[in-house]
């Protein structure tokens, strides 16, 4: 069954008319040019801006839940985070947890171990790198255990070991039955760690599939104006611009 439904969302000029499906146990890319409404729909899903047309989670319009009830199933990861306070790291994922009001612990250490901030907790969040920051902010987010989790842009600040760290965690939370819905800009991370692709264009769907369905050389010509192709033969995907 489909976590997300959307029907018909429209944002000013930024969406228009989309209409998709965001299944469970799935680790789903959502790519485009900038400017394609990336953006513009995770912040949609994560209750942060007003629309046209229904969104429903798990059967029920996601406008009429709670703050409360949207907190403890959607966790949102925003292109930028910063603390108006010095806090320590551990502090700052322990906050995952507000939403349930309590400090699960199990659940704060598999977001710890996770994402690699074990050595990091006793520090304060200003004095470490914007890749540091990244992974404790994606701790934060995965402590609350949302059944839908929204990441944008994730992988812009971290190295390239990291991101496949972080990758293969979205993957490992996206098989335990949670739906993982992430913005990216590397198509070749894309298509290697995805099950899904979301491929938009200029605020509309200009397809939705398996990376081979979405990544095909006609739409990376009208989408992205380039000449190029995926070779789905080579473990990990690789692509090609001729």
């Amino acid at each position: 069954m489909a976590v997300i439904e959307i029907q018909g969302l429209s944002v000013n000029k930024r969406l228009r008319e989309l209409s998709l499906s965001l299944p469970a146990s799935q680790l789903i890319g959502l790519i485009g040019p900038n400017g394609a409404g990336k953006s513009s729909l995770i912040q949609v899903l994560a209750g942060l801006l007003k629309y046209k047309g229904q969104v429903m989670l798990d059967q029920q319009p996601l406008d009429q839940l709670t703050p409360r009830e949207r907190a403890r199933r959607i966790g949102y990861l925003p292109q930028q985070q910063h603390s108006a306070w010095a806090l320590r790291v551990a502090d700052i994922v322990a906050m995952g947890r507000i939403p349930w009001g309590d400090q699960d612990e199990a659940a704060i250490t598999r977001a710890i171990e996770g994402t690699g901030i074990r050595p990091l907790l006793n520090k304060r969040v200003d004095q470490l790198s914007g890749g540091q920051q990244a992974r404790v902010w994606l701790a934060r987010v995965l402590a609350g255990q949302p059944q839908l989790l929204l990441a944008d842009e994730p992988l812009a600040s971290l190295d390239i070991a990291f991101q496949r760290q972080i990758l293969t965690l979205f993957q490992h939370y996206a098989a335990q039955g949670n739906t993982v819905l992430v913005a990216m800009h590397d198509l070749n991370l894309a298509a290697r760690y995805c099950d899904q692709l979301i491929l938009l264009h200029e605020g509309q769907l200009m397809t939705q599939g398996t990376p081979a369905e979405a990544l095909t050389p006609a739409h990376l010509r009208q989408v992205y104006r380039v000449e190029a192709r995926v070779d789905f033969s080579t473990q990990p995907p690789m692509i090609s611009l001729y």
